[in-house]
């Protein structure tokens, strides 16, 4: 927590400055409302207390242009008696709270904590009602030395701001692995906001991100906060960043190197106060390569590196995952499933899951639904996601054998087992395939696929 602490009376500043720091709240001083100005452009802050009368720029001037530069941090004024008045308009300009002179140094403390607290809880409801920012997913678990080198690595940078960027397969847990890199953090306190760029259409990525001013464009009836406002004090998720169209590419980076934005159709730069975490199951290097994503971003982004292997290169892992996916199924859908048998097990544990864990997930709900007592048989296991079911005798034959016999069949064979994995969803395949859903459903219709 940081706070600016704005009075003219050197000995008042010196005293809250002492207090905070007590109880281990970092502090800035400023002797007027003009400097104070200054010092909000050029860092962050959870909240301010700001003196009523100051010269030059009174505290009340100084409130209004806060709110309408778009900070959002709280507010507490400062009065003397006989002030009380001009306190109460301070409240209506944009104040949270006022404090009398003289006043108990613990009451302050108190007061400003629980302010920032709500702020912090504000952040976190807006995003939710915006994103999926909700922090009740998968907990991270694994034992296979893939898994323990990465917790390691989040604990190395737990007490650190440093950039992330997270890199594997379509389900392997990507966002979970962020989540945990959150709770770790010194920003655990503060909101997770995460936005999946490859699911905001790009004409709207970009206020989403950034937020507006009112009258921005055509349809901005009221000033918006974008995500990384929203995440202030937090961590920012930016999940599927390799499908950040190129002309955005470019605000980000300046963003990420001045720590820095401007709403759009504002004047004014706001610093910003939230851990980046970046995710995405593409190439980065070969997008680099082909043009698609900028060289410069991608170096800003890969400070600290987490490549998650698939499922199929960590076995040991299924077990543990399977007893953790089966406690929360239970608990979300009343079940009274408990666990699986040996041979159920053993059977998961050889299959290749080329969804990854969310495949798991989804195998093992069929499962809870359909089982017809407290523990799982093998037969009541549907492996046929990673199975695919062929469209003719011939194909058929060629899938079983394991061995396709041209570049068409290979690739066929990839649409069915995508289709499959997403339970017939086409636009969830094409992701995963890194084409467009125009040219999965051609491809469909040119291997005269009967799914």
């Amino acid at each position: 927590m940081k706070i600016l602490i704005v009075d003219d009376e050197p000995n008042i500043r010196e005293l809250m400055h002492r207090y905070l720091s007590l109880d281990g709240i970092d502090s800035d001083c400023a002797e007027n409302g003009l400097s104070a100005q200054r010092m909000l452009s050029e860092d962050h802050y959870d909240a301010c207390l700001v003196d009523l009368k100051m010269p030059g720029m009174d505290g009340l001037s100084l409130i209004t242009w806060i709110r309408s530069e778009g900070f959002r941090m709280p507010i507490i004024m400062i009065s003397a008696h006989g002030e009380i008045n001009d306190a109460v308009t301070a409240l209506k300009e944009g104040a949270q709270d006022y404090i009398v002179k003289p006043f108990d140094p613990e009451e302050l403390v108190i007061r400003l904590k629980k302010l920032v607290d709500a702020q912090q809880l504000r952040n976190v409801v807006e995003s939710e009602s915006r994103l999926r920012t909700d922090d009740g997913g998968p907990v991270f678990v694994g034992e296979s030395p893939a898994i323990k080198r990465i917790k390691e690595i989040i604990n190395r940078i737990s007490d650190t701001s440093s950039i992330v960027l997270i890199t594997g397969e379509s389900g392997t847990g990507k966002e979970v692995v962020a989540r945990e890199i959150h709770r770790s953090s010194t920003q655990s306190s503060g909101p997770f906001v995460a936005i999946n760029i490859g699911g905001v259409p790009e004409n709207l990525l970009e206020s989403e991100l950034f937020g507006y001013e009112k009258g921005a464009f055509t349809g901005a009836v009221s000033r918006k906060t974008g995500m990384f406002e929203l995440a202030s004090g937090g961590t920012l998720f930016l999940d599927e960043i390799g499908d950040m169209p190129l002309s955005l590419q470019v605000k980000i980076l300046r963003v990420l190197q001045e720590k820095r934005i401007t709403r759009l159709g504002g004047t004014t730069a706001m610093p910003i106060n939230a851990r980046i975490i970046a995710a995405t199951n593409k190439n980065l290097e070969e997008r680099v390569q082909s043009g698609a994503f900028r060289e410069d971003l991608f170096y800003r982004l890969n400070v600290v590196r987490i490549v998650i292997p698939p499922l199929r290169q960590r076995r040991e892992d299924i077990p543990i995952l399977a007893a953790g996916i089966l406690k929360r199924l239970r608990a979300e859908m009343g079940h009274r499933v408990v666990g699986l048998s040996p041979e159920a097990l053993e059977l998961l544990c050889q299959h290749d899951f080329f969804g990854n864990v969310r495949e798991l997930e989804n195998i093992l709900e069929r499962a809870v639904i359909f089982a017809n007592g407290e523990v799982i048989q093998s037969d009541e296991l549907d492996l046929r996601g990673s199975v695919p079911l062929a469209g003719s005798g011939e194909r058929e034959e060629t899938v079983r054998s394991g061995q396709p016999h041209s570049l068409k069949e290979l690739e066929a064979e990839a649409i069915v087992r995508a289709l499959h994995r997403w339970e017939g969803n086409r636009t969830r395949a094409a992701e995963e395939l890194g084409i467009s859903r125009r040219t999965l459903i051609n491809k469909i219709a040119e291997y005269n696929l009967d799914l």
